[in-house]
């Protein structure tokens, strides 16, 4: 159950990051999910490292945090994504 609370945070931080970025962006919905996982795993260690991870009630900061290291991965690796792909030749 773990990996698809996963999936499903991922999937709803990448897109909420993908819509605060401005323009547009070009990496698929998968790679946006994988992105938004990866926010929200750095965004749960910061919160750990900051000691808000578990706090009585609704975890706002350990949220917080996710949304933005997801608006940082999200942001990165839609340029790397961006520059590779047009790195490619089309034929």
């Amino acid at each position: 159950m773990g990996w698809l609370w996963a999936i499903i945070v991922g999937f709803v931080l990448g897109l909420i990051a993908k819509a605060i970025l401005p323009g547009k962006q070009h990496s698929p919905l998968w790679l946006t999910t994988v992105f938004g996982i990866i926010g929200a795993v750095v965004g749960n260690w910061l919160a750990t490292k900051f000691g808000i991870n578990e706090t009585k009630g609704i975890d706002w900061g350990r949220h917080a945090l996710q949304l933005v290291a997801a608006v940082v991965v999200v942001g990165v690796g839609d340029a790397a994504y961006k520059m590779i792909k047009g790195n490619r030749q089309t034929t």
